[in-house]
């Protein structure tokens, strides 16, 4: 009884229907607490664009949107929702989940490692400080190995499952994002040199330029707020897409993959942000955020200013308010 008296009250602060409560959405409700997150922070100017990737730092640095979708398929939308940026780090995510699928979960915890390096996400130190090396699929290092395990004969194979993968995801074909696919490609001499350091220990499982060619790849795909959240939906829904019914994964991966996302998908903020907010989630440094809350809803916001870790300013902010209001935490429970 009292999980069912939680899930109402729970549910209840952004109106959202139930199972148990038939009663329907209270849709005004939604909208303007996206609204009223938008309003808080849209003339944050804290953080920058990334830089590193030449042509990331020429993406406005005034766009702002944030997008929400139930576990039921209803959508919530408010700013910029039709801007098409770069998915990056984000799709680290979708990646290990097919990975997840086609191998194993035993074999991404063995060959891969679950565990967070509590360094930035592209550290070199990282690996040499962790006789198991990649010890994350969320981090450069865990994520390109990741890669490398993805199903394929040929590198246009793997890159094929992983784009049709996307795309079930956020029910519409994702294109790359040329120029940031060429201004990526020339200058990962960073990532290559973590694929071979990788590879020296036995740690990566294909070869180095096709793999990384791929990762890049993944990380140019262009996505809207709406589709990332879109994707994100799937996770919060048990691994059945919400809109289109297809069940993409099963129940007990899309557990280990958010859990994944907890102690990770922030870098070496992601303890502050469990801390404070209490959602699984991945940020990109193109400047979008997803977080889940399980059985409920999934929430994608994007602006390209980054703070120090990588994350974007405005989407942290935005994401923590509406969790806020929702009482979304799922570490929270009533005595």
């Amino acid at each position: 009884m009292k999980k069912i008296l939680y899930s109402l009250i729970l549910i209840s602060a952004l109106g959202l229907q139930t199972k148990v409560d038939a009663r329907p959405y209270d849709t005004a409700k939604v909208e303007q607490i996206l609204a009223q997150a938008h309003a808080l922070y849209k003339d944050d100017k804290n953080g920058a664009n990334a830089d590193y990737i030449p042509a990331l730092a020429e993406v406005d640095s005034e766009l702002f949107a944030i997008a929400l979708v139930t576990t039921d398929g209803k959508i919530f939308t408010q700013g910029d929702i039709d801007t098409r940026f770069s998915i990056q780090s984000i799709s680290k995510v979708f990646t290990l989940a097919l990975a997840m699928e086609q191998k194993g979960a035993e074999a991404i915890r063995d060959k891969i490692g679950v565990n967070a390096t509590g360094l930035p996400f592209n550290s070199v130190a990282a690996i040499e400080l962790n006789e198991a090396r990649s010890v994350n699929p969320l981090v450069n290092a865990g994520a390109m190995a990741t890669v490398s395990l993805i199903n394929g004969d040929t590198g246009e194979q793997k890159w094929q499952a992983i784009s049709a993968w996307y795309a079930q995801f956020a029910t519409a074909k994702l294109g790359v994002l040329e120029d940031i696919y060429r201004s990526e490609s020339g200058s990962n001499g960073h990532n290559l040199a973590i694929a071979e350091l990788l590879k020296s220990y036995g740690r990566f499982y294909g070869d180095v330029d096709i793999n990384l060619d791929i990762y890049t790849r993944q990380c140019s795909v262009g996505v809207t707020t709406k589709d990332l959240a879109l994707m994100a939906s799937v996770l919060a829904n048990g691994g059945t897409h919400p809109i289109s019914g297809a069940h993409l994964m099963s129940a007990d991966n899309v557990q280990r993959v958010l859990a994944v996302m907890t102690t990770a998908g922030l870098y070496e903020t992601s303890g502050e942000w469990a801390y404070t907010v209490g959602l699984p989630a991945k940020s990109g440094v193109g400047g979008g955020i997803i977080a889940i809350m399980p059985g409920k809803f999934a929430i994608a916001a994007f602006s390209p200013r980054l703070d120090g870790a990588g994350n974007s300013v405005r989407a942290q902010k935005a994401i923590d308010y509406i969790a806020d209001k929702a009482k979304a935490n799922i570490f929270a429970h009533l005595d």
